[in-house]
Order: C-alpha cells, then structure tokens, then sequence
C-alpha cells in the first residue's frame, strides 16, 4: 500500500498525494491525490528562479486574470489549469485538477481493446490521422464529423482566450489537447509551458507536425541571435491551423511526396521548416501527395484528391489557403484563433445530415449546387432542401448580406446568434441567448419554421406576422424578417430541389 504524503502549498493551502506514480511525461512524474480529484505532478529536474516566476505566475496572475473575470466559469471545461505549486524533497511540482471521465476511452481499440488503450487518456494524436482512424479504434470512440468542428471551435476559442491575455500555448499540438469526438469536448493541457513575450521564453520548440517553418529553419541559430525564431502567439496560430486541417482530414498538410534531400533528417528539416510546401497547393503540384505510397488503412481520407480540402466548405478553404499558401512563411499573416473560430462557426451552418444512415462521417458541408452529394459516401441529398440567406440590418429599413447561410434540416433549432448578428455563440452568451428561438420540420411534404420566441417574426412575402408557436412555411424566394431589433436578420429562402 503506498503512502500519503501530505504537503502545504506555496499559497498556504494542503496538498495530499500517493506516492505512486500514474503518469510520467516528458518532464514530470504525475501522482494521484487520495481522492483522484486532482494530481501532483513534479518536475524531475530542478527549476530555477525563472520557472518558477513562471510557475507562480501561471498559477496566479494569469489564472485569475483568466477564471476571475465574468464567464470564467466557462473557461475550466477548456483547459487543465495548474492551481497550486508544491516544493517536496526539493523538487517543484503543479497540481491540476484531474482530466474529466470522457477525456479517457472507454472502449478503445478494436478487437476487444487490442491495443489496450482502454481507461487511458484520449490524447490527440489518435482521431488526427486516417490509419487510427479506420485501422485501430473502435467505432464507439469516433464520433462523427459534427463533432469534430465543435471540437475544433472549442480549441480555437481557448486558443483565442490564451492570446487575448497575451499568452503563447509554445507546444500547442495534439499531444496536448484532450479531445472527445463522442461529445465534441476538448481541453487543452500542459499550460505550465506557457510562453509570456518579453518575460518568459519558450523551455521548448513544440512538437513535430506543429512547429512552425520559420522556428525550424532557424532553430540551429544562437538563441540571442536576431533571426531566430521562437515559440510565440504567430507560431500557435501555424500549429492551430494544422490541428484544424488534421481533426477535419485526418492527414498532414505538409506531407506530400516531394523529397528535398536523401538524408531523412535533413528531408525532414527542410519539408517542414524553409521548403516547407501545402499539398494542396493551387498552383505548386510538386508536393502532391503520391497516393502508391499510401497503405490501404490511410484511404480514402489521406488522398486529396478523393477528399480535397474543399469538403470543409468555403469559408475554411479561404482560411487553409490563408495559412497554407500566404502565410506559411510570412507569420504576420496568419489567421487569427478568433477568425477561425468565426469561421468554423459559419461553417457548421452549412452542414447537412447524410441520409446515408452507413455513412461514417454521417455529415457534409453544403457545396452550393443544385445536386448536394456526401462527398465522403457519395450519397446524393433527395428531397427539398431548403438555404437561408442571411441579411441585416445595419440602419432602419436596410438588410445588406452577411456572407452568411444557414442549411436547413428537420428538428434543427433557429438560435438568438441567427436572428441577431450582433450576438456571437460565444463565452459571452447568456442563459437566455443560449435558448432555441424557433425550429425547422418538414411536415406534410412542407419546410416549416415554427416561432419558439421571435415577437417580431414576420413574413415579409405576405405581409403577415406569425406570432409565437405558430408556423411560417418556407417557399422559395420568400423573405421572413426575425427582428426588428438593430443587428436583427431578414431571411431571403432558396429551396434547392433533387
């Protein structure tokens, strides 16, 4: 029976762990508390004043600045935050609350947990490539594609919360982000990393697959020296991109099948740092992927050409090209955390069901045609499907376009961030804008829009208002206004029929 070591934090409050390791990363041993209701993790090597300026810093200043604040309840489902630091026979170690139950597989992998990844942490890495995916884990644990946008809205907003109180993640990749593509839940780990410009630098490059080219191409540079690059908000923006491209096409949008030298060390150094090339470049073909080198568990997903990146919509083609062509060696020219999140947001209004109830993916982005098709199972829509286009108003009486669509499909919900567009589904929302205002069905061979809450639903076509809990048929061409409130939406409908 292993002992319990009990301790008093730096802050003055008791700490209690069980001097038996669970865990062990690539810097720190992790124990259990008695309860299991937070671990103890120490750092194997000592830390200097620095990092532990850092340290306190994280697990003060920054925290509060963070979970202090209004909304900062919401927060602590995004990050494993460290709370306390603890000193123990002169090491230094973090507590952190322990990862909730579904950051942890509860089936696994195939074959009856033939890997015997069950009861383990659900890093990552296993849902971001095709051969994980198709070859190793089981059905129960893979969610479908719907849930991989919420979770990458969720990265992107946590992302976009660390930047906004100036704080760089430094190792931002999937080995530490927890994920749950069964319920589209993810939190984002290892913060005691974190890299503050002008006082903290960074005590590593990041991970493989993320790290910026620009870090890459200088890392051999003395840290002093002016063109060398570090860990920073521009190089999360780069590995945040990647984690997107990688959650939503389980492949790598770096490697294709262009060869830089014979030496794989130096092949690698260059396809990922000065040379470094999208696969799906518009008009540089030479780092295509060579789909002879694929093995059949990575297909049909690692194949761009069968599965392009056009998939995931317009809104994410102009961000992947943003990131993959125009700013992968100029980082000033990265997205923002906040503009995909904005994007992704947009994007998952423009998903359909597939009626193919085989279908893994069991969703698609709408592509704008006149035939939708499943491009994962290529199951083509039948029916009327109707496409709200979204206006609004920005002086009395005017509606100018948002640049915004919201598909239609039976029982999806009509929410306050579509009827207004001066409120975002964000943080900020409150319990009452979290609520459905109205709802779709399709009834009697009829698209309808049933009034949840809307006083000022109208429409506009024929002149009446339709007051709550009633219905306004959607036909092609007619105009419903939602509010009349400023930032209030008109709907212009388009029914796309097949």
């Amino acid at each position: 029976m292993a002992n319990t070591i009990k301790l008093t934090a730096i802050d003055g409050s008791p700490v209690a762990f069980v001097d038996e390791i669970i865990g062990a990363g690539g810097m720190k041993d992790v124990y259990f508390s008695p309860d299991k209701s937070y671990v103890v993790a120490f750092f194997r090597d000592r830390q200097d004043f620095n990092a532990k300026d850092r340290l306190e810093n994280i697990t003060h200043t920054y925290k509060e600045r963070i979970f202090n604040r209004q909304g900062g309840e919401y927060w602590k489902e995004l990050y494993c935050w460290p709370t306390k630091i603890v000193e123990y026979k002169g090491k230094l170690g973090l507590v952190c609350p322990t990862y909730p139950k579904h950051f942890f597989f509860s089936t696994g992998s195939i074959n009856n947990d033939f890997l015997g990844i069950k009861g383990k942490e659900k890093e990552g890495k296993w849902f971001a490539s095709a051969k994980n995916q198709n070859k190793f884990l089981a059905p129960e644990e893979k969610g479908d594609w719907f849930k991989y946008f919420q979770i990458c809205i969720r990265i992107s907003r946590a992302v976009r919360r660390l930047h906004a109180a100036g704080l760089a993640h430094s190792d931002l990749s999937y080995k530490n982000v927890l994920i749950d593509p069964t319920s589209g839940r993810a939190a984002i780990i290892d913060i005691d990393g974190l890299v503050v410009p002008g006082k903290y630098p960074p005590d590593v490059l990041g991970t493989p697959d993320f790290i910026a080219p620009e870090v890459i191409a200088t890392k051999l540079l003395p840290k002093n020296d002016p063109a060398r690059r570090l860990p920073s908000i521009a190089t999360d923006k780069h590995a945040l991109a990647v984690m997107v491209y990688m959650y939503l096409l389980y492949r790598h949008p770096l490697r294709g099948g262009k060869v830089h030298d014979l030496d794989s060390a130096k092949d690698e150094e260059l396809s990922m740092g000065s040379k470094a090339l999208f696969i799906e470049h518009p008009t540089d073909a030479s780092n295509r992927v060579k789909v002879k080198d694929l093995q059949p568990s990575q297909l049909p997903q690692a194949d761009p050409v069968k599965i392009p990146y056009t998939v995931c919509g317009p809104y994410l083609k102009k961000m992947f090209d943003r990131s993959f062509v125009n700013s992968l060696h100029n980082p000033a020219l990265r997205p923002t955390a906040g503009e995909w999140e904005d994007a992704l947001l947009k994007t998952v209004d423009l998903m359909q069901p597939c009626q193919n109830p085989k279908c893994w993916h069991k969703w698609f982005v709408f592509d704008n045609t006149t035939k939708p098709r499943c491009p994962f199972c290529g199951t083509e829509y039948r029916g009327t499907l109707p496409v709200l286009n979204l206006y609004s108003s920005r002086r009395a009486g005017s509606f100018t376009p948002d640049d915004y669509r919201l598909m239609v499909y039976h029982n999806q919900y009509l929410y306050p961030w579509h009827v207004n567009r001066n409120i975002s589904p964000n943080e900020k929302l409150t319990d009452e804008q979290r609520k459905p205002a109205g709802y779709f069905v399709f009834h009697n061979r009829q698209w309808l829009l049933i009034n949840q809450r809307l006083p000022d639903l109208e429409d506009k076509t024929e002149g009446k208002k339709i007051p709550v809990g009633h219905p306004v048929t959607l036909t092609d061409g007619k105009q419903i206004l939602l509010s009349k409130e400023e930032g209030g939406r008109l709907l212009i409908v388009q029914i796309v029929s097949s």
